[in-house]
């Protein structure tokens, strides 16, 4: 029985993942119906905390309540909200269910009931089921009964949260989270992505200097700002420093500012990044491209906690933490004469590699379907997700550009499905041809799409348009003058005769940056 098995959770320390998973497999046993998610509200947003029946994109969907009224429905009212097979309102979980993947829903109902804890609207439990009349007057009933035991699962999850952090947050601290921004979120479940955001909070909490490592694209500037909104330093100043965009002949201005008369053209003095973050936070971006004599007062600062403007005779006293992130390997370039080696013992107090994409499992999945409801949204689609085909392609491609890559892919599979003329009313499903996924060989599929549109298949073979070879042909040769050039964008600009910012944009083009 549910009840029994809800009590010996609640009685028992459990993984926060774990106690709301067996939650929503014990409820969808109960209740005989096709699938069950647990949302949990986030401003005006609803986020996936455990699913079951759907697929695994799911887990990185966020639902804006406004576009989803069958959810707004449920929200509002504190009984369970029951939605016949015949009903007019479109169903979030359109085209997600495991049992029906890529194709039109089958008649089925929905059933709702919102979630309160400690007097406040938690989130909600959804329940999809594949036969009409699942959700009857009794089943309605059960689940406002369950309701309460469910609501008692999230408190003690929650509880146990707020235990574990208190080992290792201050309060405080806890309290500034409220303030991170929406676009800020670290999408990912998997063990190694876990490990790393308990490091970063726990070394948020003090003043030592961290250096992000990582390939382009896995995003070491999120990771960084996590470091800054949960450290004592929230509220005061993140300046973000791209040190591969400064000019050599103006960095040390840039970095450090400059009094009026400093240098020809200085009408007037100007503050530097670094004072600019006092109090805060100092992000230092590909740190690794700093000219020499700029690392050298970036050491007195780190040293003394002091800056001199140029032209300047006076230090300048700064109070910043400073965080650096960088593509390439520090040890290398201090070999070559090119790093300073104290500077770099100063930065690497705390280092913290962020893995490739390739390395984080199913992590891509959870990635990509957060993607997929952005481009859904801003498309204005009914449905839109991944054919089982192309799921396998995501999971088994490299990654090179790792997550930038993956956003451009989906963003562009998306695009290019619209412009074949689909229904938007329709669940579409982007196939493995669509993503154009380079070292991987997969079966390809046509565009599928539940509404009266049909869509030819795309090309295959020898058949592909010249413009993706000739973007294929771009992204090899841009591939190997990094890796001949160690991932020095400039070096390789100039191994390909191309002026650095134009490299740059091509890049991006092709999902490389």
């Amino acid at each position: 029985m549910l009840n029994s098995a809800l009590l010996a959770d609640l009685i028992t320390e459990l993984p926060q993942g774990i106690r709301l998973q067996r939650l929503v497999e014990a409820i969808r046993t109960e209740f005989h119906c096709g699938a069950v998610a647990l949302l949990r509200l986030d401003g005006e947003d609803l986020r996936t905390e455990a699913i079951v029946g759907l697929v695994h994109e799911t887990l990185g969907r966020r639902f804006v309540i406004g576009q989803h009224p069958r959810l707004a429905a449920i929200l509002a009212d504190r009984k369970p909200v029951c939605f016949d097979h015949d009903s007019g309102l479109p169903d979030p979980y359109d085209g997600l269910l495991e049992s029906c993947v890529g194709e039109p829903l089958p008649v089925h109902d929905c059933m709702g009931v919102s979630l309160y804890v400690d007097g406040r609207l938690w989130g909600a439990l959804t329940l999809d089921a594949l036969e009409p009349g699942t959700f009857s007057a009794p089943a309605q009933e059960s689940l406002a009964r369950y309701t309460l035991l469910v609501e008692a699962a999230i408190r003690v999850t929650r509880l146990e949260q707020e235990h574990r952090n208190l080992a290792i947050l201050r309060q405080d601290v806890r309290a500034s989270e409220a303030s991170l921004p929406d676009n800020d979120e670290i999408l990912g479940r998997s063990p190694v992505i876990a490990k790393i955001l308990t490091e970063l909070d726990v070394v948020a909490d003090s003043d030592l200097p961290v250096l992000l490592t990582g390939e382009t694209g896995v995003g070491k500037e999120l990771f960084a700002r996590r470091v800054h909104f949960r450290s004592p330093r929230a509220k005061a100043p993140l300046v973000h420093v791209n040190c591969a965009a400064l000019p050599e002949s103006l960095a040390e201005s840039e970095l450090f500012g400059h009094i009026k008369g400093a240098f020809s053209g200085a009408t007037m003095g100007r503050t530097g990044r670094v004072e600019a973050a006092h109090g805060g936070t100092l992000l230092l971006d590909e740190v690794g491209e700093l000219p020499l004599t700029v690392q050298a007062k970036l050491l007195r600062t780190l040293q003394n906690g002091e800056i001199q403007r140029l032209g300047e005779d006076k230090p300048r006293k700064v109070d910043v933490r400073i965080v650096a992130a960088t593509n390439r390997h520090l040890q290398d370039r201090v070999r070559e004469g090119k790093f300073r080696a104290d500077l770099y013992h100063r930065l690497s107090v705390y280092p913290i590699p962020i893995p490739p994409l390739r390395e984080r499992g199913n992590d891509v999945l959870v990635l990509a379907g957060h993607f997929l409801e952005l481009n859904r949204a801003r498309l204005g689609l009914r449905s839109l997700r991944l054919s089982p085909v192309a799921e396998q392609a995501v999971l088994k491609y490299h990654w090179p550009g790792n997550i930038r890559e993956l956003e451009h892919v989906i963003s562009r599979a998306a695009l290019k499905a619209i412009s074949r003329g689909v229904d938007r009313n329709a669940i579409l499903t982007l196939d493995a041809g669509l993503l154009d996924l380079e070292q991987v060989s997969m079966p390809m599929e046509p565009i599928k799409a539940s509404g009266p549109v049909a869509v030819n298949p795309i090309e295959s073979g020898p058949n592909i348009s010249l413009r993706m070879q000739v973007e294929n042909c771009q992204r090899e040769a841009i591939r190997q003058a990094l890796e001949q050039c160690h991932d020095n964008w400039a070096a390789a600009a100039r191994a390909l005769e191309l002026d650095p910012s134009n490299l740059h944009k091509l890049a991006r083009k092709l999902g490389l940056k």
